[in-house]
């Protein structure tokens, strides 16, 4: 009985929706009124080429939006709607090697006796930085040339197997499938045009006895056809000579080095002709502006390495590589370093504290985010596959709430020395860091130091294998390209020259590789 009312009930609820009131179907009622008809939506796809802001490595816009004006093409005003299908980097983990060409190659390879060694020039990993128009460029900064640490008969120094080796600045573009092609070379000039060397300074400018060697240990003098005489056959050096370490690549197509030196800053035009100078010696007639006496107290090999300028242009940043030899060498072991600051429209000077993770670590690059926020390296100098612990970082800094030495005035326990700079009860800053509770005192003397956040720790992104990481490319606001500085694969041990490895092996020999890391929160607070 309860299946039978069920159909019962659907058949008279047919019926009562379907008949008339005499069982026929009723008349089809009258159309109504057609509508209005509706908007075609429109899809547009543009193809992006590498370097685009939106995908640096290339890939596909999508717009989509209504045809408003039903004109069948969509309009900017019309585009409610943008997606990216960006393509994936084409630099692998194992990074994009440069072009190089090799100087020389017959050299005895002190690693591997019985074999000749290679020179490669090579070299450009000093620094490197972003084309200021073409994103997909950047430049690249030799050091001094090829060398090794020596000590031969006039004392600690290096060797020089190519000592007319003229630093430059080298041009190269990312190409779509990941290469690096060299595009030209600048080769760095003295402001009457002729070609500088890397060889050191004299004493005046911050030479530190640093005496220059040819490759089989003979020292360099004015004329190698006669032997050494401190008056009339002297060690050759170089004023103008340059290890640079740090390089700005302005939108006027000229340059700012800064070098281990001096240190000094140097202005070239775009030719490679030196146009102005900056360094702590007070004497040089070559300067436009002077730094603060103490950075001449450099440690020899750790001058300026990093150089960056802010956004606007008109502020040069030096970093110094590690603590500086203020008053000398007793400081050593210690994690202080000094960022100086220079207007370069009126000279004014700014100077502020780094503490680093490790003492003895590099600060090895720097890059500007803002007139006040950096992305700088801090480096040790071990190789990864001979040792897990190395250390390579990028770390985001932020000036704002440092307190600038140059503001300091002298009170109490806190003085200002002509040539050391500011001390704390008759010491120096670099002297009452390496104390215990240095960095309190510091402190308590009201000096604030630099923020800092870790941005990327490239050990965990790439397993990066060189010792030296030296150069950063600005991409955009997530991306970072590094370079590492090769050495022109040129080593030495014990004084021996020989070919650069990365591997204990010493079957990889070491070269300037591109390593570009994504993802980055370059919006970050620094902490």
């Amino acid at each position: 009985m309860k299946h039978t009312k069920i159909a019962l009930a659907i058949i008279a609820s047919i019926g009562l929706t379907a008949c008339g009131s005499d069982g026929n179907i009723g008349a089809q009622g009258n159309a109504g009124e057609q509508g209005s008809r509706g908007l075609n939506s429109l899809l547009s796809h543009e193809a992006l080429e590498l370097g685009s802001s939106d995908c640096f490595f290339g890939g596909l816009k999508v717009s989509s939006g209504l045809d408003t004006n039903s004109d069948g093409a969509l309009s900017e005003s019309e585009i409610s709607d943008i997606t990216f299908d960006c393509d994936a980097s084409p630099v692998t983990t194992s990074g994009s090697t440069l072009p190089y060409t090799v100087m020389r190659s017959d050299i005895d390879n002190g690693a591997l006796p019985g074999n000749l060694m290679e020179v490669r020039n090579g070299g450009f990993g000093s620094d490197m930085v972003a084309h200021p128009t073409n994103p997909k460029q950047f430049y690249a900064l030799t050091d001094r040339g090829p060398n090794a640490t020596f000590t031969g008969d006039k004392g600690k120094g290096k060797k020089f197997p190519s000592p007319d080796y003229t630093p430059r600045i080298g041009l190269f573009e990312l190409q779509h499938n990941g290469d690096v092609k060299k595009i030209s070379e600048i080769l760095l000039k003295r402001p009457d045009g002729t070609l500088i060397t890397g060889l050191p300074n004299t004493a005046a400018l911050g030479g530190t006895g640093e005496t220059p060697y040819d490759k089989d240990g003979n020292v360099i003098v004015e004329n190698m056809d006669l032997p050494f005489d401190e008056t009339t056959n002297p060690i050759k050096l170089d004023d103008y000579g340059l290890d640079g370490e740090g390089l700005v690549a302005l939108s006027d197509g000229t340059f700012w080095i800064s070098d281990e030196y001096g240190p000094h800053m140097v202005h070239f035009d775009a030719q490679g002709i030196e146009i102005g100078r900056i360094n702590a010696f007070a004497d040089d007639t070559r300067n436009t502006f002077t730094l603060p006496a103490e950075f001449a107290n450099r440690r020899a090999n750790r001058g300026m390495e990093g150089l960056a300028i802010t956004p606007d242009e008109n502020t040069l940043v030096g970093i110094m590589q590690s603590t500086m030899y203020n008053p000398s060498s007793a400081v050593k072991v210690n994690d202080i370093v000094r960022i100086v600051t220079v207007n370069l429209t009126n000279g004014d000077v700014s100077q502020y504290l780094y503490k680093q993770e490790k003492t003895q670590n590099s600060q090895s690059g720097i890059v500007a985010l803002s007139n006040t926020e950096f992305v700088v390296i801090e480096r040790d100098g071990k190789f990864y596959s001979q040792d897990t612990t190395a250390m390579k970082h990028l770390y985001k800094i932020d000036i704002t709430n440092a307190t600038d030495l140059e503001t300091i005035s002298a009170s109490g326990s806190v003085t200002q020395n002509e040539n050391l700079g500011l001390l704390i009860d008759g010491k120096t800053l670099e002297e009452v860091a390496i104390e215990e509770n240095g960095w309190a005192t510091i402190a308590n003397a009201g000096i604030a130091t630099i923020n800092k956040t870790l941005l990327s720790d490239l050990i965990a992104e790439v397993s990066y294998p060189h010792d030296k990481l030296e150069g950063m490319w600005l991409i955009n606001d997530s991306t970072i390209g590094v370079l590492n500085d090769d050495d022109f694969a040129t080593w030495a041990t014990a004084g021996v020259l020989e070919q650069k490895y990365l591997d204990a092996g010493k079957t990889d020999i070491d070269s300037n590789r591109l390593y570009i890391i994504e993802g980055l929160d370059l919006s970050a607070q620094a902490q």
